[in-house]
């Protein structure tokens, strides 16, 4: 393996970074946000369709002049870092070949999110690349900034998971989580460019429905996360394997709002849970602790996570909402590529 790229001086150079898969709605944003970023240079954006076309055509709103090619070896050359935006399984062939160049690595795809290899393929099949889970630091910054700091692989995480997680994470590490329903709403971005006919105009406007109510992918990723986070708070016993989650398609271009419905291992008041939030979150510079409801209009495009704790007869109600593209996938990857590079998280998306 080449020798691994080093974060880079504060004094004003940039590191080279190249997006494998900018076709997508997750990759083009990637594109567009280190495009704008000031310690960054976009030096090359590849996809797996539209090549010769630049990516300003396709992605007017994104500025980006650079013309999409097919993905080749050269490409790596004088490249610090790779942002790779394939879906599950495409990804993993092309983290490897990155990491086998030296780059640093953060990957929106579910390739590398799990320690546990047997649950990944239970859900998306045989893994490409197995000898790199070892490697591969969980990219949600807030949970595990040390980890992504020194990681040269971050997986970038889920958007159901991100915004999960994150309203459940103080919950979890005091042991509090007997039981809990998620009721998630999703913009139809996050089905992708190839969503099909269930994202189709026709098919959601004017519409709400449920999908994958018993099995969808992101499931696995919300109880593997939240049991570790039990466990480092010193409560393994309160794993939540009672996890129910029910994602629906929402007739909105982007954003997301869970409801996570807790009951909790015993009675817990309103001031012992604002305690427990404001001590993990108050000094997070992209989750906001909310006196009310958060919608999904309060943080579309942006980093943030709007978090709303309460104690509701014997249930605790966690509100979360996040912009899907951005917090759940192309600035949360831009928040843990600062960091691999010894740069402030803020940079480029604050």
């Amino acid at each position: 393996m080449a020798e691994a790229a080093q974060p880079i001086s504060p004094q004003g150079a940039k590191a080279r970074v190249l997006v494998a898969g900018a076709t997508g709605y997750a990759g083009a944003l990637a594109a567009g946000l280190v495009w704008k970023h000031p310690r960054l240079e976009l030096v090359a954006v590849t996809g797996r369709s539209e090549t010769g076309r630049k990516l300003s055509d396709l992605y007017p709103r994104y500025p980006v002049p650079l013309e999409l090619k097919e993905l080749e070896d050269s490409d790596f050359e004088g490249v610090e870092v790779g942002i790779v935006a394939y879906p599950h399984g495409a990804a993993a062939p092309v983290v490897a070949a990155m990491r086998g160049r030296g780059l640093l690595v953060v990957d929106l795809s579910a390739d590398f999110r799990f320690r546990d290899l047997p649950v990944y393929e239970e859900f998306y099949g045989p893994h490409g690349e197995p000898g790199l889970l070892d490697g591969a630091a969980y990219g949600l910054t807030e949970l595990d900034r040390e980890w992504i700091r020194e990681a040269e692989l971050v997986a970038n995480p889920g958007c159901y998971p991100t915004a999960s997680i994150l309203a459940l994470a103080p919950l979890a590490r005091a042991g509090l989580i007997e039981d809990v329903v998620i009721d998630a709403k999703s913009g139809v971005s996050g089905a992708g460019r190839g969503g099909g006919e269930s994202t189709a105009f026709v098919t959601v406007t004017e519409n709400v429905n449920a999908y994958k109510p018993a099995g969808h992918r992101h499931r696995p990723e919300i109880v593997e996360k939240l049991g570790l986070i039990a466990a480092a708070g010193g409560n393994p016993e309160a794993a939540p394997d009672r996890l129910t989650f029910v994602p629906h398609l929402v007739p909105v271009d982007q954003g997301e709002l869970v409801s996570c419905y807790v009951t909790p291992r015993r009675p817990v008041a309103q001031a012992e849970l604002d305690a427990l939030y404001t001590s993990a979150y108050a000094d997070e510079p992209f989750i906001r602790l909310r006196d009310v409801p958060p919608g999904m209009r309060d943080v579309r495009e942006t980093n943030f996570c709007d978090i709303f704790p309460l104690v509701t007869d014997d249930r605790i109600l966690v509100e979360s909402a996040i912009d899907n593209l951005w917090k759940g996938a192309s600035s949360q990857a831009i928040q843990n590529l600062n960091l691999m590079l010894g740069l402030d998280e803020t940079e480029g998306i604050g």
